[in-house]
């Protein structure tokens, strides 16, 4: 999800499912002291070529020029995008920004951009009070109550897709995956299923934002002029106008209908703040916006990858069949089996640490600042690197290697050196809904089937979050 990340709280007065962190007082390392400041230097990094740093670099791969940066250390400054960053791989300093001292950082000019092209009124991309407001207001239709009453849906749907294929069928799981969390997403929280036209519009949408939001295209933007014809971002533009239309239809059609439902839509539509004052019909639309990116496509990310990982590592496989047969035996999954889905769970956690589907998280300090001996200029954009972190040695033994195995055991390491959903005040809000709807559905579908691998290797690219590609399988019903 986006850091609504798609947004992990330490307010208690916003969210209950608080987050501490056992290394967050190392200050020698992270303290922003005036004394450290002024004596503090800029970070090292790659300079590369003059006027567009290390644009063309990203472009051609931005997971190898990850992969290079960390041999300048912890904290690497670059330029790229005509943007300075300060690209982080220290989970102390993670955790500083994201929880410690996260008055001090904003979202920031480069991640609010990225607002604009989606939804700049929704609750991944506000901040200070109307951020706060818009969190007390969404959290309710997350609590565990809310996340269970969804189960039925969820294993219903997932045996649905199962039902629809063929033996030997070859499936595209990105775009299969896709269509089932949309799903689930809009008759779960919004009460609303979508026609297939509408569910394509809102794919379509998803699809044009990755797409004009990926490094090559902004490579392309930053360098080339702005008035030559852009295919890309006319493709965008209309796909976000059908969008709109869309999602304006629906809250109009909520709102006349006043309803007492408590669907999340429902609860946009009607909603009071304490001053009298209501969202405004751009704000209803744009929550509703970015849940419809962050909850379907970030979750469709890792199911996909999940189950073609699985294709591709049979001793895994094997050990998850038993889990199964074990816990649910003939019948379908529910809620009252995610206690007892350990391995699943670690699947979908391995998963997701060897592709993130948020691979960085943004902020920037309004002033300067220091961390881990390193001086941050105000306006610089400090890139947490999800992507980059879960990738560590330091952090995790055979790195490169997916092993469930590892997440059923105790480890010695920062809680930081994983953090798929954000941390902090701002953690992801659907991080639990996620999480319960990722356990049923792969219990759901990995009974009945198993997959061939297809695709030979997994070859991510780049955009708002980390796009698999189709990831074909071959499937076998049981």
């Amino acid at each position: 999800m986006f850091e609504s990340e798609t947004d992990n709280c330490t307010d208690t007065e916003i969210d209950s499912d608080t987050e501490t962190d056992t290394h967050s007082l190392q200050a020698d390392a992270v303290n922003s002291s005036g004394s450290e400041l002024s004596t503090a230097d800029r970070p090292p990094g790659p300079r590369g070529l003059p006027l567009i740093g290390s644009t063309l670099s990203i472009a051609r791969d931005p997971f190898s020029f990850v992969e290079l940066a960390r041999e300048y250390g912890d904290i690497v400054s670059y330029r790229a995008y005509g943007t300075e960053f300060a690209l982080v791989f220290d989970p102390h300093v993670v955790e500083t920004v994201l929880v410690s001292r996260s008055d001090e950082f904003r979202k920031g000019e480069f991640e609010t951009a990225f607002g604009e092209l989606v939804a700049p009124e929704g609750i991944a991309f506000t901040e200070d009070s109307q951020w706060r407001r818009q969190r007390k207001l969404l959290q309710s239709s997350f609590t565990p109550d809310h996340v269970r009453a969804a189960a039925d849906e969820i294993v219903a749907e997932a045996n649905a897709f199962v039902d629809d294929w063929d033996d030997g069928e070859r499936v595209a799981l990105r775009d299969t995956m896709s269509t089932y969390t949309l799903r689930i997403l809009t008759r779960t929280l919004f009460d609303l299923p979508l026609e297939d036209d509408r569910a394509t519009i809102v794919r379509r949408a998803a699809n044009a934002v990755n797409t004009y939001a990926s490094p090559k295209r902004l490579a392309l933007g930053s360098i080339l002029p702005s008035w030559l014809p852009d295919r890309v971002e006319h493709e965008y533009e209309d796909a976000m106008t059908d969008l709109e239309t869309l999602t304006t239809e629906l809250v109009e059609t909520r709102r006349s209908a006043d309803s007492t439902g408590e669907d999340l839509l429902s609860i946009l539509a009607r909603a009071v703040y304490p001053d009298g004052s209501r969202l405004s019909p751009e704000t209803v639309r744009d929550q509703l916006v970015t849940f419809l990116f962050a909850g379907h496509e970030t979750t469709a990310t890792t199911l996909a990858i999940a189950c073609w990982l699985l294709a591709d590592n049979p001793q895994v496989h094997a050990e998850l069949e038993r889990e199964l047969a074990a816990v649910c035996g003939d019948r379908k999954p529910d809620a009252g089996d995610l206690a007892s889905l350990d391995y699943t769970e670690a699947v979908l956690r391995e998963s997701m640490r060897l592709y993130p589907p948020i691979t960085g998280i943004y902020r920037e300090p309004p002033t300067d600042t220091a961390l881990a001996g390193f001086r941050i200029s105000s306006g610089t954009t400090l890139q947490l690197s999800v992507y980059g972190i879960h990738r560590d040695d330091r952090w995790w033994a055979d790195p490169e290697a997916f092993c469930p195995e590892r997440w059923l055991v105790d480890a010695d390491r920062p809680e930081y050196a994983y953090f798929p959903f954000g941390g902090g005040p701002r953690h992801c809000l659907g991080m639990r809904f996620a999480m319960v709807e990722l356990q049923l559905a792969l219990a759901s579908i990995m009974r009945r089937v198993e997959f061939e691998c297809v695709t030979p290797t997994l070859e991510p690219s780049l955009g708002v979050t980390l796009d698999p590609g189709s990831v074909e399988t071959r499937v076998r019903k049981r």
